[in-house]
């Protein structure tokens, strides 16, 4: 049975936590500093993708952005769901990512890759109504040299990548609860080498700052010029 205390006992204690919570956020801050300054691994394989408008590279997958975030999702044999639907955590995980216009407006660009063919990832997706471009990477070695498939079976897990002069880059990747902790749109542009560009971050200098909360805009305020355009 819960047993309360008086107000100021609770405010008390209420201070404590935010005092640490404070200083968490101080050392996630400083750990999103470090992630942006890590370096990069040139991805020279021509992988080749089924998606929405039919044959695809990773290039592609950029839309025209700098940076993309791609979520390994688990849809393949011996995997729950198999053949019908996608990994269920990985469903819970794709149901709470922010609109992509957010993600649109800092130049960074989402999509989903699986091993499954094409036709049931989008039977699928349409039953869950996402609007994340998805791709199949069905007979390609993607899966394996991105360290997803593995002898002990299929796993998840999300890549950052960036493109510069036609070339593709990895620059980061989490699984497992690292992946748990997602979820808005400023915990997924902590992980890109830009960040969320705004002034009081520790960035490369290379980084264009403005100061924060000026590029927030409702999801369907964003101009062409804001990168938004999708």
């Amino acid at each position: 049975m819960l047993q309360p205390v008086s107000d100021g006992e609770w405010r008390q204690a209420l201070d404590e936590i935010r005092t640490e919570e404070k200083r968490q956020t101080r050392e996630r801050d400083a750990l999103a500093a470090k992630r942006r300054r890590l370096p990069v691994v040139a991805i020279d394989v021509r992988y080749e993708f089924e998606g929405p408008d039919g044959k695809a590279t990773l290039l592609d997958m950029f839309e025209g952005r700098r940076q993309l975030l791609l979520y390994h999702f688990m849809f393949a044999p011996d995997v729950s769901g198999w053949p019908d639907a996608g990994c269920p955590g990985c469903s819970m995980f794709v149901d709470q990512i922010g609109h992509p216009a957010h993600f649109h407006a800092r130049d960074t660009s989402l999509a989903l890759v699986s091993v499954a063919p094409l036709h049931q990832l989008e039977r699928y997706r349409r039953r869950m109504g996402w609007s994340i471009p998805w791709y199949s990477s069905a007979g390609s070695d993607f899966n394996r040299d991105f360290g997803i498939t593995r002898d002990d079976g299929e796993t998840f897990g999300l890549s950052v990548l960036v493109h510069d002069d036609g070339r593709v880059f990895r620059s980061y990747f989490t699984e497992a609860r690292g992946v748990e902790a997602l979820g808005s749109v400023w915990t997924f542009l902590d992980l890109t080498p830009s960040g969320r560009r705004e002034q009081w971050e520790d960035s490369p200098p290379d980084v264009e700052q403005e100061p924060a909360y000026r590029w927030w805009r409702r999801h369907d305020e964003y101009t062409n010029s804001q990168g938004a355009t999708r």
